[in-house]
C-alpha cells in the first residue's frame, strides 16, 4: 500500500474516532505551527531557528509505508481519548510520519527514521508542558522535549511517495553541502495537508537540523 493511501485510511480512522466535522478550509487556517525565527530564505530553501517544543513520538519498525500507518494510528488513539481522563486532543500534524478539553491542533506530523525504525511525531501545542499533558494509556507513547536548534529546509509539493521524498532529501543534502552546512542527525519529513488537499497544492517538507557554527 502506498503511503499517501495508508495515511489517508489512517486519517479518515482519526477524524470518525473524534467525531470531527471539519472542512478543507478551517481546518488548516486555524493550525498552530511551532514558533520559530525565518534566518534565510532562498527560494523553496530556509533555515530557521526553532523555539523549544513538546512532541508525542512513538516508534516502529518496518518500512516506512507501515510505519507511518502504524503509528499515525498510535498517537491518534492518544489525542482522540486514549488517556488518562479521555481528554480529546486535536489532531496534529506534521506525522516527524495529550477530562474534558481540547487541544488545539497543531503542524507538521513528522516522520523520521534511521535503521528499519521509524519515529511518527505529533506535535504538541505550546500551552502544554510535559506535566500537564494527559497520560497515554499506550505505554509505547512518550512525551519528547525538544530544544531549539537551527533547521534547513526544503519545501516541495506532489504525493507522498518514496521517490518525490527521497529525491528532496537528496535535493536538499546537496544544499546544504554547497552551503557548507554540516547537518546533524536524520532528516525528517513533515506534512501540513490533510490527505484530501490536492497534490500538486500540498505543503511539504524536508526538516534537517544542523549545526550553528
Amino acid at each position: 500500500m502506498g503511503f499517501h493511501k495508508a495515511y489517508l485510511q489512517s486519517f479518515i480512522v482519526a477524524l470518525a474516532l473524534a467525531g470531527a466535522t471539519l472542512n478543507t478550509g478551517t481546518a488548516m487556517a486555524n493550525t498552530e505551527e511551532p514558533e520559530f525565527t525565518l534566518v534565510l530564505k532562498e527560494e523553496a530553501f530556509e533555515l530557521r531557528d526553532y523555539a523549544p517544543m513538546i512532541a508525542a513520538e512513538v516508534s516502529v519498525d518496518g518500512d516506512r509505508d507501515s510505519a507511518v500507518s502504524a503509528g499515525f494510528r498510535i498517537l491518534a488513539g492518544y489525542i482522540f481519548g486514549g488517556n488518562a481522563g479521555s481528554a480529546k486532543i486535536d489532531m496534529t500534524a506534521p506525522v516527524t510520519q495529550s477530562k474534558g478539553e481540547t487541544i488545539a491542533m497543531t503542524a507538521p506530523v513528522t516522520q523520521t527514521g534511521a535503521a528499519g525504525v521509524w519515529a511518527i511525531r505529533f506535535m504538541m501545542p505550546k500551552a502544554y508542558t510535559i506535566a500537564s499533558l494527559p497520560k497515554p494509556n499506550d505505554a509505547r507513547i512518550r512525551f519528547v522535549e525538544i530544544p531549539g536548534r537551527r533547521v534547513a529546509v526544503l519545501r516541495f509539493s506532489g504525493l507522498w511517495s518514496d521517490s518525490n521524498l527521497m529525491s528532496h532529501r537528496e535535493e536538499l543534502a546537496a544544499l546544504l553541502k554547497a552551503k557548507k552546512l554540516k547537518p546533524q542527525g536524520e532528516p525528517s519529513f513533515a506534512f501540513y495537508d490533510p490527505p484530501w488537499q490536492p497534490f500538486f497544492w500540498r505543503r511539504n517538507e524536508i526538516m534537517w537540523e544542523v549545526s550553528r557554527h
